[in-house]
């Protein structure tokens, strides 16, 4: 997802003694989610989504196997004033060539204590790390519209402005969608899913080597493929030969990694939402496009792995985005269906989602860390290469 870093009309004087270590679950975790309140996004009444990482910082990169989270400490009393969080992965860069990558995430510096180089100091200790590890690039994403957080990595630390993917958010009405006739959706098992996966998007850009941990994990509740009635009986998972048309997704719940809550709605904005919420439930038959309760801590189904083929793939990929839909109305306090995809995607045309919450540039800036790496393989520089595939893998670990 997106590092934030919310803008302050004033700063402090600069001060001394920022150290900068790794985090310490027993030492540093209250110090760390009070900061972490005082950084929640919005200011001065203005409506705000707050995250509660469940009473565990690391927890958005915990199911990374190479993950650290830093802390920064000011003063003679040791107050925590910022942290960053970074992780490593194997992922292809197209071309069904792969490097090792860092990930940057939840940077956050507390508003007492910004434009001090705190944010700088964070992520360049990060980046000592994540080369110190093998990492041949690191890249970070944001809103397209947050500049601190754009000035600070490409102005000050020298990323660059690299992909612009988009975010697809529906919301989870209290109605069920309608899954379309003759479509049956079947469950893949994750051998088969990751069989698929490799073919499917062996060109693309930021798929994970390690696909098959994802689709173990606990937290992805499931691969699923969207087929023609008439073609299931002539389809054997066992022959590798796929079907003329079909549609796939898998899909993770963050559940059990944070909720989030909006926050600093007026009165009558949160009376309509609850209204829709209320008639969609009485009358499910109306099918009302009804706001869900964000009002309350809620989580999200992320949709992951989206790739369809034929002439029938656009219809049955709606039909997956209902039947996910359905999934989270089934689970009480799923609030929306999110789902990112590259601007030349074609499942992008056909994902159903509310304009107003989706983010049509999700801004991904890079950066190189080891020079001669790509010359001594006899590639070109990531940074300069054009897409070899429209495809971009979003890893749901990166939410």
């Amino acid at each position: 997802m997106s590092v934030k870093i919310a803008a302050v009309n004033s700063a402090p004087t600069v001060g001394v003694g920022v150290v900068v270590r790794e985090y310490d679950e027993e030492e540093d975790k209250v110090g760390v989610e009070e900061m972490e309140r005082r950084c929640e996004i919005g200011e001065g009444g203005k409506p705000s989504l707050v995250a509660d990482l469940l009473g565990d910082p690391i927890c958005r990169v915990r199911h990374f196997p190479s993950h650290i989270m830093l802390v920064a400490e000011y003063g003679d009393g040791r107050e925590i004033v910022g942290v960053i969080r970074g992780c490593i992965k194997t992922v292809t860069r197209g071309n069904s060539l792969y490097v090792k990558l860092a990930y940057i995430l939840g940077l956050r510096v507390a508003p007492s204590h910004r434009r001090l180089g705190i944010g700088k100091k964070l992520v360049q200790k990060l980046e000592e790390w994540c080369k110190k590890n093998g990492a041949e690039y690191v890249y970070m994403a944001t809103d397209c519209t947050n500049e601190a957080s754009i000035n600070l990595f490409t102005r000050k630390c020298e990323y660059t402005k690299f992909r612009t993917p988009t975010m697809l958010v529906q919301p989870v009405h209290a109605h069920y969608k309608s899954l379309g006739s003759g479509i049956a959706i079947v469950q893949l098992n994750p051998k088969l899913a990751e069989t698929l996966y490799r073919r499917a998007f062996a060109n693309s850009e930021f798929f994970p080597k390690d696909i098959d941990k994802i689709l173990s994990n606990k937290l992805s509740l499931g691969t699923f493929m969207a087929l023609p009635k008439k073609s299931l009986p002539k389809w054997d998972p066992k022959t590798g030969i796929l079907p003329p048309s079909f549609a796939i997704m898998s899909v993770w719940s963050t559940k059990q990694l944070f909720r989030l809550q909006v926050k600093g709605v007026s009165m009558l904005t949160y009376a309509c939402c609850m209204a829709s919420r209320v008639l969609d439930a009485w009358m499910p038959w109306m099918m009302l496009p009804s706001f869900p309760d964000v009002f309350r801590k809620f989580w999200v189904y992320f949709l992951y792995g989206l790739h369809m083929e034929g002439k029938n793939g656009p219809r049955l990929m709606k039909s997956l985005c209902a039947f996910a839909h359905n999934m989270g109305r089934d689970d009480d306090g799923c609030g929306a269906v999110v789902a990112e995809v590259g601007q030349r995607d074609p499942v992008r045309e056909v994902i159903p989602h509310w304009r107003k919450l989706s983010m049509s540039e999700d801004l991904w800036c890079i950066k190189k860390l080891n020079y001669g790496s790509d010359e001594k393989c006899g590639l070109s520089d990531w940074l300069n290469s054009r897409p070899s595939s429209p495809l971009i893998f979003v890893d749901p670990r990166d939410i």
